[in-house]
Formats: C-alpha cells, sequence, structure tokens
C-alpha cells in the first residue's frame, strides 16, 4: 500500500472511531430516563452496557488498525504481530 493512502486509511480509522464513541453518546441520549417518557431505567443499563461493550471493540480495533496504517505511512514496514 502506498503510505501516502496508508496514511488516509489510518486517519480514516481513528476518525472512525470518534464517529463510534458520538454514536454511542447519541444512544445514550435518547434512551436515557425522563419523566415523561423515555425506556425505564434498567432497561437503559442493559443497553448501555451491551452497545457500549461493542463500541469499545469496535474503537479498539480501530485504533490498533489506524494505528499501524500510520506507522506504514511514515514509511515503516508491516510489523510482526
Amino acid at each position: 500500500m502506498p503510505p501516502k493512502i496508508a496514511r488516509l486509511a489510518g486517519l480514516g480509522a481513528l476518525a472512525a472511531s470518534g464517529g463510534f464513541i458520538a454514536l454511542f453518546a447519541y444512544v445514550v441520549y435518547i434512551s436515557r430516563y425522563t419523566p415523561t417518557g423515555g425506556m425505564m431505567p434498567a432497561l437503559s443499563a442493559v443497553s448501555w452496557i451491551s452497545i457500549g461493550l461493542v463500541v469499545a471493540a469496535l474503537v479498539a480495533v480501530h485504533i490498533a488498525i489506524g494505528r499501524q496504517l500510520l506507522y506504514i505511512g511514515r514509511g515503516g514496514g508491516p510489523r510482526q504481530v
């Protein structure tokens, strides 16, 4: 992969992590309990935990891949895992 494309893809992977976090914050906002409606507090907590685990896994993978792509973009070769 050419270094310029690797750098762009790495920055895109890191930006996607921010998008996942923003999407999670929005889900928390719309599913919170309010006096006039919303979800029950127990269901909100279960939803936040289950979605939070998925988002955390996605963010971790995107950060790992983004760091590797940025390393390649700086001229480094593939690293041993």
